[in-house]
């Protein structure tokens, strides 16, 4: 890997994408624990491995907005603002259809799905904008989590109306999914 070759934003965006990673595999190690079908861990046995998700977790949003808002951006796959707006609209239209056409119960999640996908485009626009990603490459990434947060969203759906045992996996699949793709981006940073 060629983290040398990155500029200084580039790296808070790579060590960020790191730490979400970390913060992502916390997350996992605590819901396959605590949501066993059979001999779940409840309480503080698992419950402590949220703290170092949500410590990576913070860590990685300060430093990848930090690494975003620092990089010379010359070029863009989206207008700016269109992100962060929305984003932030659909949400709020997401979370109106799961809860009024689904009656999915509200749980962070949603957040968590929409807020991972708007910060991930929003790295790929500032990596293709500064030159790291070739316009194709950041085209196909827009696609990956635009389909990533697609399937999060419908595990996110259809959770509650799974068995105890399906329901298990479905929860790890968005997890999986932001790993995944993060780690997809940090890759393709360094070659």
């Amino acid at each position: 890997m060629a983290i040398r070759n990155l500029d200084f934003s580039e790296r808070q965006i790579f060590w960020g994408n790191i730490l979400l990673i970390i913060c992502c595999a916390f997350y996992l190690a605590w819901w396959l624990l605590a949501f066993k079908p059979t001999g779940a861990i409840k309480g503080m046995k698992t419950g402590w491995l949220l703290i170092p998700a949500f410590v990576a977790g913070l860590a990685a949003i300060v430093l990848a907005v930090k690494g975003l808002r620092s990089a010379s951006v010359e070029a863009a796959l989206f207008p700016s603002g269109l992100l962060l707006w929305g984003g932030i609209a659909a949400y709020l239209v997401l979370l109106a259809v799961t809860g009024l056409l689904f009656q999915r119960q509200v749980t962070t999640e949603l957040l968590l799905i929409v807020g991972w996908a708007v910060l991930a485009l929003s790295e790929i626009n500032t990596l293709y904008g500064a030159g790291r990603f070739p316009h194709e490459s950041a085209v196909v990434f827009a696609v990956v989590i635009g389909v990533a947060t697609l399937i999060s969203l419908v595990c996110y759906v259809l959770y509650y109306n799974l068995g105890d045992r399906a329901g298990y996996f479905d929860g790890m699949i968005p997890l999986f999914m932001a790993a995944l793709v993060t780690a997809g981006i940090s890759i393709a940073m360094t070659i």
